[in-house]
C-alpha cells in the first residue's frame, strides 16, 4: 500500500495539482487586493454618480431586502456578493490572458522526439522471410 501511495503522490498530475493549490492561494492575495484597492474604488465611484448619497455598493444595495414574521432577507448582500465575484472573475481572466499572451510571445524550445514507427505486417513478412532463408542455408551446409 505504501508502494502505491508512493507512485500517487509522484504523478505528475498530482505534483501539478498540489503546485496550482499554492499559487492559487498566494494568487488569491493579489486578487484581493486589486479588487479591494482600484477595481471596488472605481465602482464606488460610478456608484455615487448613479445613486447619490451612497459611499459603497453595500450603501447602495442596503434597502433591497424584506421581512417576513421578523425574519430578515436581504437580497442585496448577494447582489453584492455576485458583484463582487464577477469584478473579481473579470480581473482574473485579464490577468491570465495576459499571461497566456505573454507566453505565445516567449517561443518554447521545441523537443525533437525520435517517431518510432509501428512495424507494418510487410516488415514482419519481410523478417520471416529472411529467417527462413537463413535458416534454410544452415541446413543446405549441414547435409
Amino acid at each position: 500500500m505504501l508502494k502505491e501511495f508512493k507512485e500517487f503522490i509522484s504523478r505528475g498530475s498530482v505534483l501539478d495539482l498540489a503546485v496550482g493549490v499554492i499559487i492559487g492561494g498566494a494568487f488569491t492575495g493579489i486578487v484581493t487586493k486589486l479588487t479591494e484597492n482600484v477595481i471596488t474604488p472605481l465602482i464606488t465611484l460610478i456608484i455615487s454618480f448613479i445613486f447619490p448619497g451612497t459611499k459603497n455598493v453595500e450603501d447602495a444595495t442596503k434597502g433591497l431586502n424584506f421581512v417576513v414574521n421578523g425574519v430578515k432577507f436581504d437580497y442585496g448582500a448577494v447582489i453584492s456578493a455576485i458583484i463582487t465575484f464577477l469584478i473579481t472573475a473579470f480581473v482574473l481572466f485579464l490577468i491570465i490572458k495576459a499571461v497566456n499572451k505573454a507566453n505565445n510571445i516567449i517561443p518554447k524550445k521545441e523537443v525533437e522526439e525520435e517517431v518510432v514507427e509501428p512495424e507494418t505486417s510487410e516488415d514482419i513478412l519481410q523478417d520471416i522471410r529472411g529467417l527462413l532463408i537463413e535458416q534454410n542455408k544452415k541446413e543446405i551446409k549441414k547435409d
